[in-house]
């Protein structure tokens, strides 16, 4: 909306009875009410939001990215409609919707993949053969959705069986469709993602990489662009790959081009996003572009007005989800009232959040409070910044991941570089002392090891104090 304002253009807000406060909604210059709090009774009704276009006169949609933002069935709505959704065409979204058409159109432009099926298992026991092929350790994963949903890593072949059926029962639950597919499970991966631009008139280009390798459940939690690992070339590599990825659907908007990166740095294939990503201020930061105004102009037909030798990499930035959970009970929610809710301020600290102090926050949807980013001219600078942001950040009333987030700055597997999807599993634990007390690091670094060494055994879930957490206290209201 600010993007919009700057550029002239009105916006709309739709909102639930639940967001009725929301700031978004005070900010837009009007605002429509589209149903009861539950998303599937208003956010995930595309015909109330195409209603709401009708009543305001409103000629176009940008979806954010929540809800029906990569939803191809309300993309063609939209089209029916006659208006605008601010994002690529229906057709690129379905074919990059479900990870094994996207597989299918990379092949055409030999992107590398992981090795594994090309598509769904219908029969169990071809599957076993398959997976032997492959080699274990294998992950199934749900063809459809994201998010760790659907996914299960399997050891050996006498696992196989049973974690099929619960990644089958859990893809069908979360995305209505069952259907699955294996590829070969890489032990140390790190998650790194290409953002992409292309206007409709077939000019694609590549804005460097995002890197977003510390995550807990399978979803992001702090990011930075760019990476600290990738060379010139091979950041060269991956966003050929990544523009020829987009070229394979003829996509036009702004979409994420997901890639695994191995410890040998050989990177492969993952899926794309067809939609603006969380993350994507880090990347406004290095390119000093706005990538929703970009994304409106796309939109109205205009030509990119930049090439990729345009584009060049400048300072560091890293972003900080700052959600209401507790990493300390394995960051399950933590809803309340925010007593106090005070931002840091200064050079380089970006703030985009959707709270302020007295409000709130809600159970019915993801509980990210904010969007913390730091800006420097290189990683140092944009970590030391940070810490001091999280220092100044002042929340009471509910948990946050902000010390969590001060807990992986001040890591030497982070501060090194030399860190994986698995940081939370391998360092993060109950109680895990603040950085600066040296000796209790210590003797956790030890214990740490010594639990790394014992075969890697299974981590049991916490045990969940009702009186300690305000999400579980609660739940049984709603």
């Amino acid at each position: 909306m600010r993007s919009a304002k700057e550029m002239g253009i009105k916006t709309v807000a739709v909102f639930s009875d639940a967001d009725r406060e929301a700031l978004h909604v005070r900010y837009a210059d009007e605002a429509v009410n589209i149903g009861p709090a539950a998303a599937s009774l208003s956010y995930l009704l595309g015909e109330k939001i195409i209603e709401a276009c009708r009543v305001t006169g409103a000629d176009a949609i940008h979806p954010g990215y929540g809800f029906l933002s990569e939803n191809a069935e309300f993309a063609v709505m939209v089209k029916q409609a006659g208006l605008i959704l601010i994002g690529p065409s229906p057709e690129a979204m379905a074919v990059m919707g479900n990870k094994l058409t996207a597989k299918a159109a990379a092949l055409k432009y030999n992107i590398p993949l992981v090795p594994g099926t090309e598509e769904a298992i219908t029969d169990l026991d071809e599957a076993k053969i398959r997976a032997v092929e492959i080699g274990f350790p294998i992950l199934i994963k749900a063809a459809a959705g994201g998010g760790g949903k659907g996914m299960r890593i399997v050891d050996n072949l006498e696992m196989f069986e049973e974690q099929m059926h619960l990644a089958v029962s859990e893809a069908k639950s979360a995305f209505g469709d069952g259907a699955v597919f294996i590829e070969r499970y890489v032990s140390s991966p790190r998650h790194i993602e290409i953002q992409v631009l292309g206007d409709m008139h077939g000019n694609i280009v590549h804005l460097f990489e995002r890197e977003c390798s510390i995550q807990r459940r399978h979803q992001k939690v702090i990011e930075e662009a760019p990476s600290s690992v990738l060379t010139p070339e091979i950041r060269a590599r991956m966003g050929s790959c990544a523009v020829d990825v987009a070229r394979s659907v003829n996509y036009t908007g702004a979409g994420t081009v997901e890639f695994i990166l191995d410890d040998n740095l050989n990177f492969f294939f993952l899926e794309m996003n067809t939609r603006l990503q969380v993350e994507h201020p880090v990347t406004e930061m290095i390119t000093g572009l706005d990538l929703v105004k970009e994304q409106i102009k796309i939109a109205r037909g205009e030509v990119l007005s930049f090439t990729q030798a345009d584009l060049k990499i400048i300072g560091h930035a890293i972003e900080l989800r700052v959600y209401a959970e507790d990493p300390e009970q394995n960051f399950m929610p933590d809803i309340g009232t925010l007593k106090t809710y005070n931002t840091p301020k200064g050079n380089g600290v970006r703030i985009d959040d959707g709270f302020e102090e007295g409000m709130e926050i809600p159970v019915y949807y993801d509980p990210m409070i904010a969007k913390l980013i730091a800006y420097g001219s290189n990683r140092q600078e944009a970590i030391a910044r940070m810490l001091r942001a999280i220092a100044e950040y002042d929340i009471t009333g509910i948990q946050t991941t902000l010390n969590f987030g001060k807990f992986v700055l001040e890591h030497e597997a982070f501060v090194s570089g030399n860190f994986d999807t698995h940081f939370v599993a391998k360092y993060l634990r109950p109680g895990t002392p603040e950085a600066g007390d040296e000796d209790e690091a210590l003797m956790a670094a030890i214990i740490a090891l010594q639990q790394l060494k014992k075969s890697r055994a299974a981590v049991t879930a916490p045990v969940f104090d009702e009186k300690q957490n305000n999400w579980l206290r609660n739940r049984k209201k709603y």
